[in-house]
């Protein structure tokens, strides 16, 4: 029964010790960050992989089944595809770039892009025939002002730091 309890002590102590010197502290949690960050570039790499093997699958039936040429999806969904391909790939780079800096107003900067991006995928596959078109509508033309503003804010900043 103590050869199982030594491991655990000895664990248990190197995690005390770990706690009460923060730079040790720091730099694991450092190092944990980079993993987690890592592992989410490879599956969000993964992502843009199926996503544009399912684009290019779904442009191909579309444009070999009768009648050729045209499509049978409305051209609005094939546009959202490829908005979320675009999306995705946005994503990726916000993921790498934090791998890259770790300069937050950057990264700011990028993630606000990319909800730009995403909001402006919202407008065009927008259902115009539903009832609650015009409250989205509102509530999208809103979100667009805020992260315009925050975008010009960020920046404006970014621009005034840089030497």
């Amino acid at each position: 029964m103590r050869r199982w309890l030594r491991p655990l002590i000895l664990l248990w102590q190197e995690v005390i010790l770990l706690l009460q010197d923060n730079q040790r502290f720091l730099q694991l949690l450092s190092q944990i960050e980079g993993i987690a960050t890592r592992v989410l570039a490879i599956g969000m790499l993964l992502v843009v992989i199926v996503a544009i093997i399912d684009l290019g699958r779904i442009l191909t039936v579309e444009l070999f089944s009768p009648p050729l040429g045209q499509f049978s999806l409305e051209l609005v969904k094939i546009f959202g595809l490829f908005l979320n391909v675009l999306v995705a790939l946005e994503i990726l780079e916000n993921i790498t770039a934090y791998l890259k800096t770790h300069v937050s107003s950057q990264i700011v900067e990028l993630v606000i892009v990319t909800s730009l991006i995403a909001i402006a995928r919202k407008i065009i596959i927008l259902d115009i025939g539903q009832p609650e078109t015009v409250a989205k509508l509102l509530g999208l033309a809103i979100a667009i002002l805020a992260l315009s503003a925050s975008y010009w804010i960020v920046r404006r900043l970014n621009y005034r730091r840089r030497p």
